[in-house]
């Protein structure tokens, strides 16, 4: 099974750049799966590493770590601060880039 869609972004976010396209599919995968949205919401390290479908998911070592770091009890609080998180990483790089 091959998990894409396209989404809609507020224009309040259209300033961000695109979400990465395994945080989109991993995000796919919860919506239409409420197994694996149960894993991703009890254990998103384990959710991760197993996949979903037979399909792996191919993150980088920090999209793992905001992934892993996220308690949330449903699936829009967990997108919500993967976005927060993935929001500040991108500020850091942008200001050390900056420098």
């Amino acid at each position: 099974m091959s998990l894409s869609f396209q989404s809609t972004v507020s224009s309040s976010f259209t300033q961000s750049p695109p979400v990465e396209p395994e945080i989109s599919r991993i995000l796919t995968a919860a919506v239409i799966n409420s197994q694996f949205r149960q894993m991703l919401l009890a254990n998103p390290d384990r959710a991760v590493e197993t996949g979903y479908a037979g399909q792996k998911f191919n993150l980088a070592r920090e999209d793992k770590k905001c992934l892993g770091a996220i308690r949330a009890t449903s699936l829009a609080d967990f997108a919500f601060q993967l976005n927060r998180s993935l929001e500040q990483r991108r500020t850091n790089l942008s200001f050390v880039a900056g420098d």
